[in-house]
This record gives structure tokens, sequence and C-alpha cells, in this order.
């Protein structure tokens, strides 16, 4: 009996020294009990969380070092200072890498978004300010060209000696009837003299108020001063204009105009006035016959365009404003 108790307490020694023994190995690797843990927790075929964040640096180092479209040059990408200077260095707006290159776009399409952005740039730019002037358009061209002509025809009125020259060189012009060239007009006592109404103001009161009449030679010789034969019909002077006086001579009634005609005060003859009126419209462009002294077509169309160009109202006849801007008033 003491034997076997004996043998009892020396195993159960035996047992607990191994177990003591067993012990120390085990609290000397305790990362080793946990990472066997999280084996069996994570299951089998399981990567180890310390091994998939050195995977994941792994990558972000590559992609830093190594960014698509780069070429794998030794020492390229030595470090963020490195990196950071070059891309400083670079122009604004434009990515390089370590290599100096233009690096490629990180996302799929990034490269043509770009693009497409500079195109709309440019479409919604406006256009450079030498363009529009070395392509004027058609309708600016014929502007400018209209207010050539204008100027051209009526770009420098004779001086006043010129004009003293013209007058003296009809102090004794003395027109003659053109009928064939300038066609006579003819008597019509309900004849209104056109656009009249519309002229305003008092210098252009005798042109609203004008109606023919026929008299006889007795009539007007009683009522006006001033009766002469001018180019071939019979005029009377009244408050610095002539008319024709129709019926005054039935063999002498040419009037290439039915109207009065302004002279001035000293009561110079219709003729001389048209003739120093032609010269001088011609010297200026306007007027392209021959200074003939009849107030025809070609001098009223002449006339027209000159008023017009002055702004004076257009008449197609002598009257104050015209002779005044003409510096031809007596």
């Amino acid at each position: 009996m003491k034997t076997f108790i004996s043998l009892l307490i020396g195993c159960s020694l035996a047992l607990a020294g191994a177990a003591m023994a067993q012990q120390p190995n085990e609290e000397a690797s305790p990362g080793k009990k946990k990472k066997q843990g999280a084996e069996q927790t994570q299951g089998p075929g399981a990567k180890p969380a310390a091994t998939a964040a050195k995977s994941q640096g792994a990558v972000k180092e590559r992609g830093a070092r190594n960014e698509p479209g780069t070429m794998n040059q030794p020492g390229a990408g030595k470090g963020r200072k490195g990196k950071a200077t070059q891309e400083s260095a670079s122009p604004a707006g434009r990515e390089t890498n370590v290599s100096g290159q233009p690096a490629a776009s990180a996302t799929p399409g990034a490269e043509k978004q770009r693009k497409g952005m500079k195109g709309r740039a440019a479409k919604t730019s406006p256009a450079p300010a030498a363009s529009a002037s070395a392509a004027p358009s058609v309708s600016a061209t014929g502007q400018a060209k209209g207010q050539a002509n204008v100027g051209a025809a009526a770009k420098k009125k004779p001086e006043p000696q010129q004009v003293q020259q013209i007058k003296a060189q009809h102090a004794n012009f003395r027109a003659q009837p053109k009928p064939q060239q300038v066609p006579a007009v003819t008597f019509n006592q309900n004849y209104r003299i056109q656009g009249s109404e519309r002229w305003q103001g008092p210098q252009y009161e005798v042109f609203r108020v004008y109606r023919p009449e026929w008299h006889d030679e007795g009539w007007y010789r009683s009522r006006y001063s001033r009766v002469e034969l001018i180019g071939g019909g019979y005029y009377y002077w009244n408050s610095g204009y002539w008319y024709p006086a129709w019926g005054y001579s039935p063999s002498a009634q040419y009037y290439a105009y039915d109207g009065p005609i302004y002279v001035g005060q000293r009561a110079q003859p219709p003729d001389q006035v048209i003739a120093d009126v032609q010269a001088e419209l011609q010297q200026m462009g306007y007027y392209k016959g021959e200074v003939d002294g009849l107030l025809g077509p070609m001098t009223r169309e002449a006339l027209t365009a000159y008023q017009a160009d002055q702004g004076l109202a257009t008449t197609a006849a002598i009257d104050q404003p015209t002779l005044d801007s003409l510096e031809l008033s007596s």
C-alpha cells in the first residue's frame, strides 16, 4: 500500500514538472498564439492582416514611383521632394513625371475630356480683332465705298478766289436756246412745283405759292420794273427771283424750267447765275454736262445730289439756301 501511494505521488510530481516546463515556452511567444488565433478566425486561405497591409503599402509605393506612362529609369522618383520640385518647374496646367515627359492621365478618358474642354474654349473664345479687320463684311465694305463716293463728290468746294474767277468768267454770259438737247416746258396753269408743300421755311415760300400765269406785255410792264429776254424766253424780276413771263411774247417762250430762280437782290440775269452754279458743281464732280446757262434735267439732277449731301431741301432748283451754300449769293 505504501508502495502504491509512493508511485502515485511520483507520477503526480512528474506530470507537474512537465507542465511547468511547457508553460514558459508558450508564454515566450505570445504573438504566435495571436497569429494562430487570427488564422483560425479568418479561416483557411485568408491572408493575415499584416501581410495585406504590407501588400497595400507596396502597391502605393510602386504607384508613386512608377505611374502609368513613365519611363522605368534607375533612380526615378527618389522621394516626394524631388517629384514636387520637378512638378513646380513644369509649366502651369501641364502634368509631368520625374523624367520630364508629360504624364498620362491616371483616369481613363481624362485626356480626351481635357481635349474636349480645349476645343470648346476655342469655339467660344472671340475671334481675334486682326481677322475681323482683315476680312470686312460685304455690307461694311459697301458702306465705306458709299461714304467715300459722297466724300469724293463733295470733297472740296472751290476756294473764294476760284468762286470769284467763275463769276468773272460768266459776267457777260448769254444762254442760247437748245430745244434738241434741253427740251422746253409748256404752259400749264394748274402746274404746281412737286414736293414744295414739304419744304419748310420762309426761303421756300415762293416755291410753295408759285402758280404759272399768262399775261400780255402791258400787264407785266405795269407791274414789274425789269422784264428781259433771257435764253429764248422773257423773265420778270421780283424780290430776288426771276420768273417765266408766260404770254409776254408768244414767239419767245423757251423755258427749260417753270419756276422761280433765286439770284439775290442785285438782279443778276438768271442765265449767268445758272452758269456759275453749273461751273461750281462741275468742279466738285456733281455736274457732267455743258455750262450752257439752262436749268435743264442734268443741272437739276446735279442740284438734287448736292442739296442732299449738304442736308438741304432737295428742290432741284436754285433757291436761296443752295446759292448761299455755294457762296454765289450776290
